[in-house]
C-alpha cells in the first residue's frame, strides 16, 4: 500500500521533504498559504528528479502522486507522516500542531523541522510533535535529527531509512539539537574574522572547501583527529593539542553585535564571491558536486560517511529477478558525473551499464560475492559495443539481457540498453565470458551448480519465452 505524507509549509525545506517522500514512491500532499508554493516546490522538484536518482545504481521506486491543497484538514488526511515545516516562530508553529492535533490521524507520525525548539517547547501546548530536523537539500543530504519520544522516534527512524535517510536519535533535548549548535559556533567565529577584517566571507569558504571539509565529509571531526594523532591515536592528539583550549584563540562565548553595518559588510562580500549566479544556479552547482562526492564516497566497500547510508538503501531498492526471456538486469538514472565535454554519456560508461547487467546475471545464477570470495568467477573475454543513441545525465534507461551462450566454462550474452521514456535503442553489447580460477588467474568450470543455472537460463532464452 503507498504511503502518504502530508507537507506542511512548502518553503525550502518543506519542497525538499516534498521531494525526498515523492520519488521515494510516497503519495505526498502540500499545503501552503503563499500563492506561489506550487511554482516553488516545482522547481525544487525539476533539481530534485535530475540528482537524487543519480545517486544510485538502480532505479527509485516508482514517483508517488503530488497534490496541492487549500485545506489543512483535506492535506493531512490519511497521512502515515506530517512534516511541519513553517518559519521558525514559535507561537506560529503552536498554532499550526493544535490545527494538525485537531485533523491529523492519531497513528500520524508529526515531525517538525525546527532547527532550534526542543520537543518540550513544540508540545508546551498539547501536541504530540516530535522535532525531525533535517539538512538542505532535503533530498540529498541524509541526516535527519529526531529528538522526542522515544517509541515515536523509533518508529520515525525506521520509516526514514527506509526513504534513505540516516536518523541521528539524540539522547537529551537540548536547543538547536546537535548539528546546528556546531554549526552556530562555527558560524559565530566567522562572523569575528569578517568583522574583524581577518577575512573575507571567500577567504573562509576557501578554508572550508578546500582543506577540513573535504575530510569531515567522509570522517567527521573526532575520526579525523585521531588520524592527525598518528600511530599514538586519539591520546596522543589530545595530549598535544589539548592545551590550545585555554588559549584565546577564538570568540565563541561573544557575540559580534549584530548592526546593519556587519550585515551590509558579509552581505556585499557575499555578492562579490557569487552573486554572479543566480540561486537556482548555485543549487544545481551544489546538487551536482553533491551527487559526485556522494557517489565517490558510497563506491569503496561498504560505504564511507554518508556513502554508506546510500549503499544500505540502494541494497534494498534492487528488483527481484526472474527467468523471463529477455531478462531486466539493470534498470536506473544517467547520474550527473558521467556525461563528458559532449553532453552526453561518455563511451567508457556504457561498458559500466553492461557490466552492471552482467554482474546480476552472475549473481542471479549464484555467482554472487560468497562465491566470489571462495575463488571463483566470471571474466569479461570480449565485448562488442554499438552505440546507437545519444544519452544524457537524468535520463531513465534500463538493459534487457538475453543469455545467447551457457556451456561449460563459457557464458555469453546479448545485451539491449533502452531509454525508459520511448523504449528507445540507445546501445547494444555481444559480451563473452569465461569462468575462471582466481587463485590461478586461469579458465575452470563453473562450481556444477552454477553451470547447471547458467545452461537453464540459456536453453530458456534460445526458445524466446519465460
Amino acid at each position: 500500500m503507498t504511503m502518504k505524507a502530508a507537507i506542511i509549509g512548502g518553503g525550502v525545506i518543506g519542497g525538499g521533504w516534498a521531494a525526498r517522500f515523492l520519488l521515494n514512491g510516497w503519495d505526498v500532499a502540500v499545503f501552503d498559504p503563499d500563492p506561489e508554493a506550487e511554482r516553488k516546490i516545482s522547481e525544487v522538484l525539476l533539481n530534485a528528479r535530475r540528482a537524487l536518482p543519480g545517486l544510485y545504481e538502480t532505479a527509485l521506486p516508482t514517483e508517488g502522486k503530488l497534490t496541492y491543497h487549500n485545506d489543512l484538514a483535506e492535506a493531512v488526511a490519511g497521512a502515515d507522516w506530517v512534516q511541519e515545516s513553517v518559519p521558525e516562530r514559535l507561537e506560529l508553529k503552536h498554532k499550526v500542531l493544535a490545527d494538525l492535533m485537531a485533523f491529523a490521524p492519531k497513528t500520524a507520525i508529526i515531525g517538525s523541522s525546527t532547527s532550534g525548539f526542543k520537543p518540550s517547547e513544540l508540545n508546551e501546548k498539547g501536541a504530540r510533535a516530535i522535532v525531525a530536523h533535517p539538512f538542505n537539500p532535503v533530498y540529498l543530504l541524509p541526516l535527519i535529527e529526531l529528538v522526542g519520544d522515544a517509541d515515536t522516534c523509533t518508529r520515525a527512524a525506521d520509516i526514514l531509512s527506509g526513504i534513505g535517510m540516516y536518523p541521528l536519535k539524540v539522547r537529551k533535548e537540548i536547543d538547536a539539537h546537535i548539528a546546528d549548535r556546531f554549526l552556530e559556533a562555527v558560524w559565530r567565529e566567522a562572523l569575528w574574522l569578517v568583522k574583524d577584517g581577518i577575512a573575507t566571507t571567500e577567504e573562509i569558504d576557501e578554508a572550508i572547501r578546500m582543506g577540513f571539509g573535504l575530510r569531515w565529509a567522509q570522517m567527521g571531526l573526532f575520526e579525523t583527529y585521531r588520524v592527525a594523532g598518528g600511530e599514538a591515536g586519539m591520546k596522543h592528539f589530545m595530549a598535544q593539542f589539548g592545551p590550545c583550549l585555554s588559549w584565546p584563540w577564538t570568540k565563541l562565548m561573544d557575540v559580534p553585535e549584530f548592526t546593519d553595518e556587519l550585515v551590509d559588510l558579509i552581505a556585499g562580500q557575499s555578492d562579490a564571491q557569487s552573486g554572479h549566479m543566480s540561486i537556482r544556479e548555485l543549487e544545481r552547482l551544489r546538487d551536482d558536486n553533491l551527487v559526485s562526492m556522494l557517489r565517490a564516497l558510497k563506491a569503496r566497500g561498504d560505504g564511507s560517511g554518508a556513502g554508506r547510508v546510500i549503499r544500505t538503501h540502494e541494497t534494498g531498492l534492487w528488483p527481484a529477478m526472474s527467468d523471463e526471456t529477455p531478462m531486466r538486469t539493470v534498470a536506473r538514472d544517467v547520474p550527473i558525473d558521467w556525461t563528458d565535454y559532449n553532453g552526453h554519456m561518455n563511451e567508457g560508461r556504457y561498458g559500466q551499464v553492461f557490466s552492471d547487467a552482467a554482474d546480476r546475471i552472475m549473481i542471479h545464477v549464484g555467482a554472487d560475492p560468497e562465491y566470489i570470495a571462495s575463488g571463483l568467477s566470471y571474466f569479461t573475454a570480449e565485448t562488442n559495443i554499438k552505440y546507437i543513441d545519444e544519452c544524457h545525465a537524468g535520463e531513465a534507461v534500463y538493459v534487457d539481457t538475453t543469455v545467447t551462450l551457457g556451456e561449460g566454462k563459457k557464458l555469453r550474452m546479448w545485451h539491449e540498453m533502452k531509454r525508459a521514456s520511448d523504449d528507445g535503442l540507445l546501445a547494444t553489447c555481444d559480451q563473452f565470458l569465461l569462468h575462471v580460477d582466481l587463485n590461478t588467474r586461469k579458465s575452470c568450470p563453473p562450481r556444477a551448480d552454477v553451470e547447471a543455472r547458467v545452461e537453464a537460463l540459456a536453453a530458456l532464452h534460445a526458445k524466446g519465452d519465460a
